[in-house]
């Protein structure tokens, strides 16, 4: 890896434990694994924020009586 800025971290003993055995699993080194268990989580944490915009703007349109793409192309031509 090019540029790489290293990091200490510390994990309870059966989660370390866990990274290790899959890290041995995969062939991978423990950083690796977290690396990846990272941006994992980072990806959930965006459709988690995805849902809850769309779950906004649907309950706005709602409100709105925006039922269906002609409503909001009627609605965006006023």
């Amino acid at each position: 890896m090019g540029n790489t800025v290293r990091k200490t971290i510390s994990l309870p003993p059966d989660l370390a434990e866990q990274v290790d055995d899959l890290a041995r699993a995969e062939g991978k080194s423990a950083s690796a694994v977290i690396r990846e268990a990272l941006r994992i989580a980072g990806k959930v944490r965006q459709k988690e924020e995805l849902r809850r915009a769309q779950g906004y703007w649907s309950r706005i349109a709602r409100e709105r009586g925006l039922l269906s793409e002609e409503d909001l192309e009627q609605f965006l031509a006023e």
